[in-house]
């Protein structure tokens, strides 16, 4: 809708001295200028040269169905200034796929860009018979078409402004969407009912953050009044099944409600029907959800897709996690017929070859082909660095598929189906034992990745373990050795958690899903290892990740960054296109506060527990006031004396028991 937005003053760009330091719905650009020439107009004494730093320009920002701008120039010298001031727009409406590098054989139709007095209006026809329109208002300006070879237009101000003086310059862009496009509609913010603070002003930071940037994510949702998180800025601004479901269940401890929201939008959008154009199946949780032109052309197979094995099970685990903290039997009620055939997925259509496990093989042309979360198509290998053919069946998503049947026993038991719960349980338990006896690799101690299509573990280390001990899935008798894996040097680079184990052939730190350091990847693992027991491990790799936040701009974590080492290049390395904001990295320290905390709701029940509770290192004292579970609430202080931690109940708001088990 704009793809070019370029100031300039005197005819050149303005020098920032502060760029935006919020980032959500508004903010503020400090800038100045450079020695500015004659030849540009720019003063009207002191032989016409305007000396650097000689203004003030405040260049202010908000989003409110489009982008307003007010631009602030102030005249700090002794003389007066006569500036030229111009802003070059575009909008080549250019598809989000497009702008990612794929080649269109075909594009709609520009039309003339119209330009009357102050306003001018680009339009686009595309493909798919939707017209979007771009209007630029700038009120004072001239506007006129961009010299040639730049293209768009040019609004161009010519202010005098008297020393000490200031003028103030105005502009609007205005997307114009056609009937049913939500773009541009707003909805309910993150509820901050629950505060979290510290002694650790970088901690308080770094979670502040991550709680702006899932507001800033905020999206519309298919139906009225329909919420959920996009997944991440700017490739993945759109819905993505696994992407909401993490975020939501990391956001659950300030905001229950995203998560019910994320459940229902998700639910009504789960596949009825068998397509493989698609990757669809019955009861399958959507993978990728598109309203570009593309996906409605059917130029790529996005639009609704369901090339995701572990969104499914994943929906199911967020459905019991949010009725634990809400006690909501009418939800529970309202989206059970979504959860049975979510499960009849998971027991029947995701297993291919009948082994009971879920395996995956792409049938959509064009589509994903991988469909776990490390989707590169060389992310699964053995110890030798072959890549994984399938059917690949991953070790994670056997994870999340034996959680999934143990909450789901436990939600027919709120229920009153006793028999299907005792199933499910009998179930998971023989499901639990499979999968050891089949992932695990006992000469290198390690989980493998998956199993290929001829069932050989794919058995290079990796972080996928992490996700296993997550899960629960992971033998007692294993977790001491998967946590010692997930503490190796190989591993742990210091900053978290890699994808991919260091000094295996295919290893690169630059690698997507072979080396770098995903936060929600480092986050899960924390949870993970603290579950099992391994509170001092999950405590350590928990420091590594927020000292990474602390070296990011405004503390924010980006989807993934770089794998070097921490003795080796020092601070992290910048992944150069990671999202940035992205959901799962935003909810990462919301995930690894309540996993430290050891909180486990039953709103149910009337019950909050705190299993062996611990700090991340360098915090010594944590309030969280206002925690929700069901209609009580509670505050709850946790601070760490002479080695222990001390947990005080500072007061709660209706029935809650609270119990902290060291």
């Amino acid at each position: 809708m704009l793809s070019r937005l370029t100031l300039l003053v005197g005819g050149e760009r303005p020098r920032a001295l502060r760029p935006d330091g919020d980032g959500a719905g508004h903010g503020t650009i400090m800038m100045t200028n450079p020695e500015l020439p004659s030849g540009q107009g720019a003063a009207d004494s002191i032989g016409g040269l305007l000396a650097a730093r000689s203004l003030g320009i405040v260049r202010e920002r908000r989003l409110d169905r489009g982008l307003h701008e007010r631009l602030a120039i102030s005249n700090f010298t002794e003389h007066p200034a006569t500036l030229t001031v111009d802003l070059v727009l575009d909008a080549d409406m250019a598809d989000i796929f497009e702008v990612r590098g794929f080649d269109r054989p075909q594009r709609g139709d520009h039309r003339p860009t119209h330009v009357r007095g102050d306003t001018a209006a680009f339009e686009y026809l595309g493909l798919d018979g939707r017209q979007l329109r771009t209007r630029v208002v700038a009120p004072g300006a001239q506007i006129r078409p961009a010299p040639r070879g730049i293209g768009g237009v040019r609004a161009r101000w010519q202010p005098r402004i008297a020393p000490g003086a200031r003028v103030d310059l105005e502009w609007s862009i205005l997307p114009e969407m056609p009937a049913g496009v939500a773009a541009l509609e707003t909805v309910a913010g993150i509820c901050r009912a629950t505060e979290t603070r510290s002694d650790s002003p970088a901690l308080d930071r770094i979670v502040a953050r991550g709680i702006a940037d899932l507001d800033l994510l905020l999206t519309p949702g298919p139906g009225a009044g329909q919420r959920f998180i996009a997944a991440g800025i700017p490739w993945f601004t759109a819905l993505f099944g696994r992407d909401a479901i993490l975020a939501s269940f990391g956001a659950l401890l300030v905001d229950p409600g995203l998560a019910i929201d994320t459940l229902r939008v998700l639910a009504s959008l789960q596949a009825t029907t068998d397509d493989p154009a698609v990757d669809a199946e019955p009861g399958k949780i959507p993978h990728e959800v598109r309203v570009g032109e593309m996906a409605r052309t059917g130029e790529v197979p996005f639009g609704r897709y369901y090339g995701s094995a572990d969104a499914t099970p994943l929906w199911l685990i967020l459905l019991g996690e949010t009725y634990d903290w809400t006690g909501d039997l009418c939800l529970l009620e309202e989206l059970w017929p979504n959860a049975l055939a979510a499960l009849e997925w998971v027991q029947r259509h995701a297993d291919l070859d009948g082994d009971g496990f879920i395996e995956y093989r792409p049938r959509a042309p064009g589509g994903l082909i991988q469909h776990g979360w490390k989707d590169a198509p060389d992310a699964i290998r053995d110890r030798d660095g072959m890549v994984a053919e399938g059917p690949i069946a991953l070790a994670e998503v056997q994870g999340y598929a034996y959680d999934a049947r143990v909450r789901v026993a436990r939600l027919a038991r709120a229920l009153g189906d006793t028999g299907r719960a005792e199933q499910l349980e009998k179930e998971a338990r023989r499901f639990r034992s499979r999968f050891n006896a089949a992932f695990w690799v006992p000469d290198l101690a390690t989980c493998a990745l998956a199993l290929d299509g001829r069932k050989r573990p794919m058995d290079a280390i990796g972080s996928n373990q992490g996700h296993a001990l997550w899960s629960g899935i992971v033998a007692k008798e294993h977790a001491s050795a998967v946590a010692a894996q997930l503490a190796s040097p190989a591993l742990d680079s210091g900053w978290g958690l890699r994808t991919f184990a260091a000094g295996q052939p295919g290893f690169s730190p630059l690698g997507y899903h072979t080396g770098t350091v995903w936060p929600h990847d480092t986050a899960i693992a924390v949870a993970g290892l603290h579950g099992a027991g391994f509170g001092p491990q999950a405590a350590r790799l928990a420091g590594e990740l927020f000292e990474a936040a602390a070296t990011f701009p405004e503390g924010r974590l980006p989807e993934l960054y770089c794998g070097f080492g921490r003795d080796e290049v020092g601070p992290p390395v910048p992944y150069p296109v990671a999202c940035s904001p992205q959901a799962w990295a935003a909810a990462a320290p919301l995930m690894i506060l309540r996993a430290l905390l050891g909180i486990r709701p039953n709103a149910a029940e009337h019950r909050l527990d705190l299993e062996r509770p611990t700090l991340p290192p360098g915090v010594t004292d944590l309030a969280i006031a206002g925690l929700r579970v069901g209609d009580a609430r509670v505050d709850l202080r946790c601070r760490r004396r002479d080695g222990m931690i001390q947990v005080e109940v500072v007061g709660v708001i209706g029935e809650l028991a609270v119990t902290v088990r060291p």
